[in-house]
C-alpha cells in the first residue's frame, strides 16, 4: 500500500507527471500517468475507483473516486490536463516543481492539476470513515481542448451529488455564472474569372461583405437583448477574428471564409444563439443557392448559471468570505451541472498566471484552500 505524500511531495509528483491537451498530435499526451498517480492515492484512502476511456480522444481517461454511500454529497472535481508550455520561455523545467519567494512554479500548478494536491492535503486530517453523505473526486480529460471528459462524463449520469466545486483559480472567490463559447466558418463559394469581366462571374467577397454586415445587425441585437450586469462585459459579444479570400486582385474571388466567435450570457441558449444567426442568413441563402455555408468550428461550450440553491452559495460565502461574482471565460461547469447539481467554480490561484510561462501558485492559498475544503466536506458529507 502506497502512503498519500505530504503535500509539496504530492504536488511534486503531480507537476511532474505531463498531460498535455493539444489539437496538434505530435504535441498531445495521454493523461494516464496522472490518472493512475491520484487513483493509487485516492484507493489508498479508502476511496473506491472507477476510470473510463474517454471517446474520440488519443488514450485520455477520466477518474472518479467515491467514498461513502447514500444519496447527494459533494464532488470536488477538476481537470488533469495542461496547456501546452511556450519552449524557451520558461525560467526553469516546467515538470520539475520549483519552490521560490513563497511561489510554486510549474505547468500545471495553478491551472489546474495543482488542485489534486489540495484536495489530498484536505482529506489528511478527516474522519473518512464517518461519512453520512458520499464525497466524489473527479479528474477529467481534455478540458483544454474539447472539453470532452466533461462532456462524457456528463453523459454517462454516473453520480447524483447534491453540491459541486470545480476548482479552477478563481482566487477563492466563488464563480456562479460565466458566458459560453462558440466558434463558426462562413464559407461563401462564388465563380472564379478574369476580372475584366465581372458578369462570367460571381464574387465570393461581395456576397461576404453582405453576410458580414447581417452578422454585424445581429451583433448589435444581441448585444441589447442579452445583457448580464453581473458581468464585467455585461452583453452577448460577437467577434469577427479571421478571414480570407480570394488569390489574385485580378481574378473574381471563388472562395471566401470568415472566422468568427459568440460569448453569450447565461439568458441565451447555444441552440437560440445558432438558430438567430442562421435566421439572418437565410436571405442570403436564398439569393445566393448553395453558396453559403456555415459550419461550427468545434463544439460549444454552454453559458454556465448556477442553480443558486442558497445550500452551496451560503456555504462558500461564509467560507471563503467572498460574495459569489461572475467570469467571462469558459469552465467545465455547465457540463458538471448536467448532473443535477448545484455547481460553483472555486479555487485556489489566479487566472492571470494561468497559460503563462512560469506558471505559479501563491502558498498563501494553502491553508486557506485546505481549510475550505475540510469546511465544505464537514458540513455537507461528515455533518
Amino acid at each position: 500500500m502506497m502512503r498519500v505524500p505530504a503535500f509539496i511531495e504530492t504536488y511534486t509528483r503531480i507537476i511532474g507527471a505531463p498531460s498535455i491537451s493539444a489539437f496538434d498530435p505530435g504535441i498531445d499526451q495521454t493523461n494516464r500517468q496522472i490518472i493512475e498517480l491520484l487513483s493509487n492515492w485516492l484507493g489508498d484512502l479508502g476511496f473506491n475507483i472507477s476510470i473510463q476511456a474517454v471517446p474520440g480522444t488519443r488514450d485520455k481517461f477520466n477518474m472518479l473516486a467515491r467514498l461513502g454511500g447514500g444519496e447527494g454529497g459533494l464532488l470536488l472535481a477538476g481537470h488533469s490536463d495542461t496547456v501546452p508550455f511556450d519552449e524557451g520561455r520558461w525560467q526553469s523545467d516546467p515538470f520539475t516543481l520549483k519552490q521560490k519567494d513563497n511561489r510554486l512554479y510549474g505547468l500545471g500548478t495553478c491551472d489546474m492539476k495543482g488542485f489534486f494536491a489540495f484536495i489530498l492535503e484536505a482529506l489528511s486530517a478527516l474522519p473518512l470513515n464517518n461519512l453520512q453523505k458520499p464525497l466524489y473526486i473527479l479528474a477529467t480529460a481534455d478540458e483544454e481542448t474539447s472539453m470532452a471528459g466533461a462532456r462524457f462524463f456528463a453523459q454517462q449520469q454516473l453520480i447524483k451529488p447534491e453540491m459541486a466545486i470545480i476548482g479552477e483559480p478563481t482566487e477563492l472567490k466563488p464563480i456562479y455564472k460565466h458566458k459560453g463559447h462558440m466558434a463558426h466558418t462562413l464559407s461563401v463559394t462564388g465563380q472564379a474569372g478574369h476580372s475584366s469581366d465581372p458578369d462570367k462571374g460571381v464574387n465570393a467577397i461581395e456576397i461576404m461583405v453582405q453576410a458580414i454586415g447581417e452578422l454585424l445587425k445581429l451583433k448589435q441585437t444581441l448585444a441589447s437583448q442579452y445583457r448580464d450586469q453581473d458581468f464585467s462585459v455585461p452583453q452577448t459579444t460577437m467577434n469577427l477574428g479571421h478571414i480570407h479570400g480570394g488569390d489574385g486582385e485580378n481574378r473574381i474571388c471563388g472562395h471566401c471564409h470568415l472566422n468568427f466567435d459568440l460569448r453569450a450570457v447565461p439568458q441565451l441558449s447555444d441552440q437560440d444563439a445558432i438558430a438567430r444567426i442562421d435566421e439572418v442568413l437565410k436571405p442570403l441563402r436564398q439569393a445566393y443557392p448553395d453558396r453559403i455555408t456555415r459550419q461550427a468550428m468545434y463544439d460549444t461550450v454552454p453559458a454556465f448559471g448556477s442553480l443558486q440553491q442558497t445550500t452551496l452559495l451560503e456555504l462558500a460565502k461564509e467560507f471563503t468570505g467572498f460574495d459569489p461574482t461572475s467570469a467571462n471565460y469558459c469552465t467545465e461547469a455547465p457540463f458538471i451541472s448536467e448532473l443535477g447539481c448545484d455547481t460553483l467554480v472555486l479555487g485556489p490561484g489566479s487566472i492571470e498566471q494561468a497559460h503563462q510561462p512560469d506558471e505559479y501558485i501563491s502558498l498563501d492559498y494553502v491553508q486557506p484552500t485546505v481549510n475550505l475544503l475540510r469546511n465544505l466536506i464537514t458540513k455537507v458529507c461528515l455533518d
